[in-house]
């Protein structure tokens, strides 16, 4: 059983940085896709970026690209989101997922429209105008 853990989440000025960390358990062999999203009061959560962790190039929605760079420490377990130049906009709460990626690699295999099964419990960004 996949288990995932976020921290780094906090209030911040718009203009500010942030990096997210996510710790990942319960898979050593495995490889996933994963990702993070974020949900903003009064909307639909929103896919933000994910990473093959065998392998890839990683995908990011429109909305974040040139400004949050996800990446992973595949020997701690851990992915990260690196989010710069915050805007109120971004004001949300961030989870961390994953899905099994079965089989040999392929390019595309993890994608922004993946079904993600495994969810950390989220943490909190507040970018202050």
């Amino acid at each position: 059983q996949v288990q995932l853990q976020e921290s780094g989440g906090g209030s911040v000025q718009a203009g500010g940085s942030l990096r997210l960390s996510c710790a990942a358990s319960g898979y050593t062999t495995s490889t996933y896709c994963m990702g993070w999203f974020r949900q903003a009061p009064g909307k639909e959560r929103e896919v933000v970026a994910v990473l093959d962790n065998g392998g890839g190039a990683p995908v990011y929605a429109d909305s974040v690209k040139g400004q949050f760079t996800i990446s992973q420490d595949n020997p701690k377990n851990t992915l990260y989101l690196q989010m710069n130049r915050l805007k109120p906009e971004d004001t949300a709460m961030y989870y961390c997922a994953a899905y099994w990626l079965p089989g040999r690699w392929v390019p595309g295999r993890c994608h922004l429209g993946g079904r993600f099964d495994y969810w950390g419990q989220g943490t909190q960004v507040t970018v202050s105008s």
